[in-house]
């Protein structure tokens, strides 16, 4: 008997202690060697005055177990309150979110037979690196952050995936016809690592139709990389329409650490009830018997339920209220888990049977730096705050500090060209883009860029945000106007 392995458990908010204790229950006599660590984290800790909702000692336990197995917990309403799901990510370098997204029919109803599509979802990055401004009193700014590192991981993971578990073909979705730099950096990087794998199909989709034919035709993906917001809203879309939100689990996996969860909330209506479902932390939890190396376990585990839930034992949820016609019984919580432990060493007859093998589910290797390139700065975009809705009027102000060199190229607002020859109909906000180059083109000094910037302080130009403009080996590396 190997030794017992350390995890790091939160019971969480809720239904959390619900489904935790059931999910234990169900591991523990399934023969699962887990060391157990509990700590607080969640609602309790927020109001105590923590923004982040975790304690800096429930910090040590994650650093000291590195696998970490999270209920859902309530972020309390208000500002202040920072996610904690993001927080861990961001903390233990969770990169990779990974969310099985199977139907289950006809035990529970679903328009999909036979979907088994697994979301693999960039975690860190992209809008969710949380920096925002309000830079006027009619603007305000999210970024967009997407780096070169960060959509190699992803994507390496997502093809190392499909190999480890006999998948065949590897999807990615991004919105490169609009977002040419960032999504278009995502697009290139999906190519480029595809092409090391020649025993995988691959395929790109544009997200908003590709998103389109994963509701309406499953069937026709297998494993589908994406960058995090496209993955947070369709990881949830896949596992609804597959058959219920409250069924998936999750596994958030970086190269040192890993957490395993529901992809569902805490649902405090339904807390203390014996009612909840724990069907989605339990396959998390089987996610994370894997990548601990106990697959023989994770497996049984698995099986059992799939036997359960096919001898139509059920919870509320699948249940329907009587209207499923698969359900011989409807349960609560713990007597679900109890179903689950009766059919340890069952195997589904008509549901797929699950088959797990030991398998490190981390990327060790580091991935290279993004390519060399001659990197000249071309340029300044320069934002400005002007109450003035007349953009001719905006353009002459600007074109009055131009100079050192520098020549007002165009302005934008919104992101729509503006200046020079703006067109009536168009809509203008309180924030002006202007940008400022050489017209003949030709590298730039950042002593430019401050004169121009001197130059806009003593014009009394409010100077809300710079971004430098580079090109790199030529060619622009900002975009153009007008969202191109």
């Amino acid at each position: 008997m190997s030794r017992a392995v350390p995890i790091t458990v939160a019971k969480g908010d809720g239904i959390g202690p619900e489904i935790m204790d059931a999910t234990l229950f169900i591991l523990q006599q399934a023969g699962a060697r887990l060391a157990i660590e509990e700590i607080e984290i969640g609602e309790k800790v927020y109001l105590r005055g923590n923004s982040a909702g975790i304690e800096k000692e429930s910090i040590e336990s994650l650093l000291r177990t590195k696998v970490f197995l999270k209920a859902p917990i309530t972020t309390p309403q208000g500002g202040g309150f920072k996610s904690l799901n993001v927080t861990t990510r961001k903390l233990l370098g969770l990169y990779a979110n990974i969310r099985p997204c199977v139907a289950y029919d006809p035990f529970i109803p679903t328009k999909h037979p036979g979907m088994d599509v697994v979301i693999v979802r960039e975690n860190e990055e992209d809008l969710y690196a949380g920096i925002e401004y309000f830079h006027t009193p009619d603007q305000v700014q999210c970024l967009k952050v997407i780096t070169y590192g960060g959509c190699r991981r992803i994507v390496r993971y997502a093809f190392e995936y499909a190999v480890r578990n006999n998948r065949k073909k590897v999807t990615c979705f991004t919105k490169d016809n609009i977002m040419k730099l960032t999504d278009g950096l995502f697009h290139r990087v999906f190519d480029e690592i595809g092409a090391e794998y020649p025993q995988i199909e691959k395929e790109h989709w544009i997200v908003d139709i590709g998103a389109a034919k994963l509701a309406d035709t499953p069937g026709a993906f297998d494993v589908i990389v994406m960058p995090n917001l496209y993955g947070d809203i369709l990881s949830d879309v896949a596992a609804q329409i597959a058959g219920s939100v409250g069924l998936a689990g999750s596994a958030n996996i970086g190269k040192e650490y890993a957490m395993f969860e529901a992809i569902h909330g805490s649902a405090p209506r339904r807390a203390g009830q014996n009612l909840a479902n724990p069907s989605g932390l339990l396959l998390g939890a089987v996610m994370m018997l894997v990548h601990i190396g106990q697959p023989e376990i994770a497996e049984l585990v698995h099986n059992a339920w799939l036997a359960t839930i096919e001898d139509g034992i059920h919870t509320y949820d699948v249940a329907k209220e009587g209207k499923n016609p698969h359900t011989k019984q409807q349960v609560g919580t713990k007597e679900f888990a109890q179903a689950v432990v009766e059919r340890l060493g069952r195997k589904p007859q008509q549901l797929k049977p699950v088959k797990y093998a030991a398998a490190s589910q981390t990327l060790k290797a580091d991935e290279p730096p993004p390519p060399a390139a001659k990197r000249e700065l071309a340029g300044v975009d320069v934002y400005i705050h002007h109450p003035d809705t007349d953009p001719n009027q905006i353009g002459a102000m600007m074109h009055s500090v131009a100079g050192d060199g520098l020549d007002l190229i165009m302005i934008t607002n919104r992101g729509v060209k503006v200046f020079p020859d703006p067109l009536p109909a168009t809509l203008h906000c309180d924030t002006w883009r202007c940008r400022f180059q050489p017209k003949q083109g030709g590298a730039v000094s950042p002593r430019q860029i401050l004169s121009l910037l001197e130059r806009c302080v003593g014009g009394n130009i409010e100077v809300v945000k710079t971004e430098h403009l580079y090109t790199y080996d030529g060619k622009p590396g900002y975009s153009l106007g007008q969202g191109q």
